[in-house]
């Protein structure tokens, strides 16, 4: 019996951890402004601007590009039409 309810609470656990894991990703009518979207973090945007079957990926950039010793340091807000799933 012990092992019974060790396995049904390792399956709910399990269960728990791979639904929050896998939560659908919203999709945003409009490009979020530069200080919303932290660096790194990828959104959906559906605004029209990629073909017909796509949607586009907004990953955020560094919001303080800085100067030192004449090498830029961060990275800019990217962007690519990808399939819609």
């Amino acid at each position: 019996m012990k092992i019974a309810n060790r396995v049904s609470c390792v399956s709910l656990v399990a269960a728990a951890l791979l639904s929050t894991t896998l939560q659908a990703q919203t999709i945003l009518k409009r490009d979020p402004p530069a200080s919303r979207l932290r660096s790194g973090q990828v959104v959906l945007v559906d605004d029209g601007s990629c073909p017909k079957g796509q949607i586009k990926e907004l990953t955020g950039g560094s919001n303080r590009p800085y100067m030192t010793n004449a090498i830029k340091r961060g990275f800019r807000r990217t962007h690519r039409c990808i399939p819609k799933k």
